[in-house]
């Protein structure tokens, strides 16, 4: 039976394949390994262009490790993202869909665009899950790894259920033991899409102003990269049309509302 609820970046294969081509991207960062999804797209673009692809995940999925293995283009780094990006160097681009929690998004923003200062790269980075549930909500995989003073109060038996900032227990969606959500959604330091806003904002009081693009469905695809690269018109053409899409937004919300009411009978029965 196939999956009720698609979630894989794979579903934005079209997009970010295009604009890898865009910027001849050969090393890639990956954060958090998807056996299967877009690891494979991933990995079968470098290999055509006889690059690599740096896959970051602390707890892949056995098969993921099987099929890295087989890969010679595939490295596998079982690290924490923040302690793995900065070893690396020399990156064309990054694919972030790894602990969607304010803290790790936002220092994994800070470590990469670190890299890509140094070495003089244009930044160019997609991140999966801007938008709901955790766009304006922390969820932790690990929440000790992230410092007191950035973690905010969470559950892990809590569900969230679209403009409803509170949690409901077992109610809604949620991580049945496998991650923790935050009890609140909004406010400072809270969720994915407010650390790349922060980043973005602490970069143009700087006076350097970056491109940024959402695309609605499959839980949102930021797509954040430099205005002064050589390829960025081109990526720009590309992903403007889908920027805030109006129809995507409507045919997310209800794809949403639909697989909320699947949730609603599974918890009845």
């Amino acid at each position: 039976m196939p999956d009720l609820l698609i979630h894989s970046m794979a579903e934005f294969s079209e997009i970010i394949l295009g604009a890898l081509d865009l910027a001849e991207a050969r090393t890639i960062v990956e954060v958090g390994a998807e056996y299967g999804g877009m690891s494979t797209l991933l990995a079968d673009h470098v290999a055509a262009r006889d690059g690599r692809l740096i896959s970051i995940d602390p707890a892949p999925k056995p098969e993921f490790l099987d099929w890295a293995a087989e890969r010679p283009a595939v490295t596998h780094l079982p690290l924490p993202s923040l302690e793995a990006i900065p070893t690396l160097g020399a990156v064309d681009a990054w694919v972030i869909d790894g602990d969607h929690n304010w803290y790790t998004v936002y220092h994994e923003l800070r470590a990469i665009d670190a890299i890509a200062k140094r070495d003089g790269t244009p930044l160019l980075a997609f991140l999966h899950d801007i938008h709901w549930p955790v766009g304006r909500r922390d969820m932790y995989y690990a929440p000790d790894r992230i410092p007191a003073e950035f973690r905010h109060e969470h559950s892990y038996e809590g569900g969230t259920v679209p403009h409803e900032p509170f949690l409901r227990r077992h109610k809604g969606m949620r991580g049945m033991g496998h991650y923790a959500l935050a009890l609140h959604e909004g406010g400072p330091r809270n969720g994915v899409l407010t650390a790349v806003e922060d980043f973005l904002a602490e970069e143009l009081e700087q006076g350097r102003e970056l491109g940024f693009c959402e695309v609605p469905g499959v839980f949102g695809l930021g797509i954040l990269f430099a205005f002064d690269a050589p390829w960025s018109a081109a990526v720009a053409d590309l992903v403007v049309p889908y920027h805030q899409n109006k129809l995507l937004q409507a045919l997310e919300a209800n794809r949403l509302a639909n697989y909320l009411r699947v949730i609603e009978y599974q918890d009845a029965g």
